[in-house]
């Protein structure tokens, strides 16, 4: 990724997507605790359901990706719908394919575990390389949006797993991918794992860490949550979550124009 970051901060291509900072990541997480959040909303306190909530949510999926694809150039608020939606479509598509179609949490999470390595290897065969922080042609943003849809529904699955069937439950759960997390932080600062991998790593493992988060704040006390709102703890995570995205875009700014 060494080479793509320099060629981003020398001007010489125009990324649409940000660059992987700090930042990126806490965004990250806070998305994904909102499409958990979110989601549930929907498909159970506006009482709608698993497929019909997919539907919506795919429609809003089709809407915000338009406008990200459009786009010239990097968008946060285009960017950062498209990141919501795939998190609440993975939300509602995991427990479709979880309860509706009774595949359970292992047999889905292995599936779309081999689907995201399937979609990663047609990105490398097709390219010749998988981006992650300099995105400039048509072809790549398919890939990133597509890896990003099927490793959100992936993290879901994972998370419903660890905090359910391992009996952890959703704090134990947030625990466990924390420090998984942690880990490939360590991997990235000390060791020569590519980049790439690491990315898509914690991709992966920051979705089940938003799901674990949001189910801990929504949960019934019974369940081992803290019974607070869907929707109240939606609208909140989501302006944390703008908060830190219009602070990497001042950030952003204030290094171009220096």
């Amino acid at each position: 990724m060494e080479s793509s970051r320099k060629a981003f901060a020398s001007g010489a291509l125009e990324s649409k997507v940000p660059r992987v900072t700090l930042g990126f990541w806490a965004a990250k997480v806070l998305a994904t605790t909102v499409g958990e959040t979110g989601g549930d909303a929907l498909s159970m306190t506006l009482n709608l359901g698993y497929a019909v909530s997919t539907v919506i949510l795919l429609a809003f999926f089709g809407v915000s990706l338009a406008a990200q694809v459009s786009s010239r150039r990097y968008h946060p608020a285009y960017y950062w719908a498209v990141v919501v939606a795939t998190t609440t479509v993975g939300t509602t598509t995991s427990d479709y394919f979880d309860r509706t179609l009774g595949l359970g949490y292992v047999r889905s999470s292995a599936a779309l575990f081999c689907a995201v390595v399937a979609v990663l290897a047609l990105w490398r065969l097709s390219t010749g390389a998988i981006a992650v922080d300099l995105v400039t042609s048509r072809r790549d943003e398919v890939f990133y949006w597509i890896t990003i849809l099927v490793s959100n529904t992936l993290g879901t699955a994972l998370g419903d797993f660890v905090a359910t069937t391992t009996g952890l439950g959703f704090e134990g759960g947030a625990l466990v991918f924390a420090g998984l997390l942690l880990l490939v932080a360590a991997a990235y600062l000390f060791t020569k794992v590519p980049g790439t991998l690491l990315f898509w790593a914690a991709y992966v493992l920051s979705r089940p860490l938003g799901a674990t988060l949001g189910d801990t704040l929504t949960k019934p006390h019974r369940e081992g949550g803290l019974a607070l709102g869907r929707i109240t703890s939606s609208l909140v995570i989501a302006a944390g979550m703008a908060a830190v995205v219009a602070f990497m875009s001042r950030r952003g700014r204030a290094a171009t124009s220096a």
